[in-house]
């Protein structure tokens, strides 16, 4: 057993309010679940799930990863400088506990994992999607630079167990330095 799961479970319940339109695991059973099936799908190769730590102390403050990492079907012989580790991939199942809202983690955890995606992996692009009702989240990812694209109808099973449309969101490539910028001028704003 994973010994980040208490201190997931005791973040995931410090606000149950933070989560109306997130399905965050609650207690030891679902949070097991949830870091199971994280670990499954990192095995399999198609995500790489993180517990966002702080630093300073240790403390567990949440939990994000990369999924639907796409690789496409270059053709064959084309120079490794067009091939990428991972062509495309999704940000998600990004949750902080309380103590952790409207401080610098999700600002610093999305430049870092940004950061890997598009320098280490030199990805294509990276998406987003949140419950269409999450104006929160809808508003930090605007915030960030990311570009909405639409929404998709019935896309996932929502918190109140509804299919739910989502917002789809995206940063491009040729949009990263932009956004990078952008985030550390937020992490240095925050650091005042």
């Amino acid at each position: 057993m994973s010994p980040l799961l208490g201190p997931l479970v005791a973040a995931a319940a410090q606000d149950l309010a933070l989560y109306e339109w997130s399905m965050v695991p609650q207690g030891s059973a679902q949070m097991l679940q949830y870091v199971d099936s994280a670990l499954a799908e990192r095995q399999a190769g198609s995500a790489l799930p993180f517990a966002t730590v702080r630093v300073a102390d240790g403390a567990v403050l949440g939990s994000t990863r990369f999924f639907l990492l796409e690789r496409w079907g270059w053709p064959a012989g084309e120079t490794d400088a067009k091939r990428c580790a991972v062509d495309g991939c999704e940000i998600g199942y990004t949750w902080l506990g309380a103590a952790a809202v409207r401080t610098a983690a999700n600002t610093e955890s999305k430049l870092l994992m940004l950061t890997h995606a598009f320098e280490s992996w030199r990805v294509q692009r990276v998406c987003f999607h949140t419950d269409m009702r999450n104006e929160r989240s809808r508003n930090a990812l605007s915030r960030i630079g990311a570009v909405f694209e639409g929404a998709l109808r019935a896309h996932r099973l929502a918190v109140d167990l509804k299919p739910r449309d989502s917002a789809r969101y995206s940063i491009v490539a040729a949009e990263w330095p932009g956004v990078k910028r952008r985030l550390q001028a937020f992490l240095a704003a925050q650091a005042k």
